[in-house]
């Protein structure tokens, strides 16, 4: 349905015109959705440094966790890579928007790297929490998913500090040397409902349980859970663009399952869609993860539209305005080649094709 866009579509300008086989159904498209300030400032990380330093351009790990946006860059000349020595000495490398432990940086220094470290800034400061605690000598328990990217690098800050608990069951195997001074961080894309359960669990063990200053969950991870409980109660299906290793896409599913919908389906792309799943529905939820780009969302919207759902309805909780600046040292690389931006890092331009 698309060839290569430059990934730059964060919000429908206008919606598709209606179209479809007969039916009358609708599709309720929740708002906020798919690209967050850190994916948002990732990816133009990996555009602006092919731009500046031309191909290739090493990235560890996928850059942010959609298929599509990884294909993408590769296209352009982006080479993903799983660890840092494979990466030719010397040469230039990204960390993604999940973070790295203080063992990777390492690692990198050593193979003389040239880094970029597209860490979105809310995992930096879960980051800078696990140290801060560590510091005081703290048992801290991270809420996480054991093997996510995203915790691994935060458990590297502090390792003999920190234990990660998954489910509210698994509190009862932690261990801790004082119970009165316990202190709780999260992965920052965890369903808020599960975290919550986790903690009050912990609580029940450790009363004096201290909590992070400021909530872990990043915000675009709630707006969008928000969103889909919003529209939950008046949908039949609910979709849910993203990557099968995207968290925060398959906490949406739960979501929307937890909130009542009968049926929910995540998928990478349109052609994933399947017509019995919409067999006797009037009312389609639409939803896509945080690292998802609207282009993909549209393309579903015209699947359902051919479909038997030719009405658009957006259903909007919140408006986001955050932004984050790009990486110091890019930004002074982009400067001193003259393609520095009007500002820092200005929000996506989304034009009527939604490929940019």
């Amino acid at each position: 349905m698309h060839g290569t866009p430059d990934l730059r579509a964060t919000a429908l300008t206008s919606l598709p015109e209606t179209t479809g086989a007969g039916g009358g159904g609708r599709i309720l498209l929740a708002a906020p959705r798919g690209y967050c300030a850190g994916v948002d400032r990732a990816v133009d990380v990996v555009e602006k440094a092919l731009e500046l330093y031309g191909a290739p351009v090493y990235v560890r790990k996928e850059i942010v966790h959609n298929k599509f946006v990884v294909e993408s860059l590769s296209k352009r000349g982006a080479v993903f890579v799983q660890e840092t020595d494979q990466v030719p000495e010397g040469a230039r490398v990204v960390f993604s928007a999940h973070g790295v432990s203080p063992e990777v940086h390492e690692a990198a220094r050593v193979r003389r790297l040239a880094t970029i470290d597209a860490t979105c800034p809310l995992v930096t400061k879960v980051h800078r929490e696990a140290v801060r605690f560590a510091k005081q000598d703290y048992d801290i328990i991270l809420v996480g998913h054991q093997g996510h990217e995203e915790v691994e690098g935060t458990f590297g800050e502090a390792p003999e500090h920190i234990q990660v608990v998954g489910t509210p069951e698994e509190v009862d195997r932690v261990v801790v040397r004082d119970p009165d001074r316990v202190v709780w961080i999260s992965q920052t894309t965890l369903s808020v409902d599960e975290t919550r359960l986790t903690v009050d669990r912990l609580r029940q063990r450790f009363p004096n349980l201290i909590d992070p200053p400021s909530d872990d969950i990043c915000y675009a991870t709630q707006n969008r859970q928000g969103a889909v409980k919003a529209i939950a109660p008046k949908v039949d299906v609910m979709v849910v663009v993203g990557s099968a290793n995207s968290s925060n896409s398959v906490r949406l599913v739960d979501v929307a399952l937890e909130s009542g919908v009968p049926s929910a389906h995540r998928i990478d792309k349109a052609e994933e869609l399947r017509g019995e799943w919409f067999a006797g529905a009037t009312t389609v939820g639409l939803t896509s993860g945080a690292s998802v780009p609207e282009i993909l969302v549209r393309d579903v919207i015209e699947w359902l539209q051919a479909h038997g759902f030719p009405t658009v309805e957006v259903v909007r909780t919140e408006t986001e305005s955050t932004t984050f600046a790009l990486p110091r040292d890019l930004r002074a690389d982009l400067k001193a080649a003259g393609m520095a931006p009007a500002r820092p890092h200005a929000p996506r331009e989304v034009l009527p094709d939604h490929t940019r």
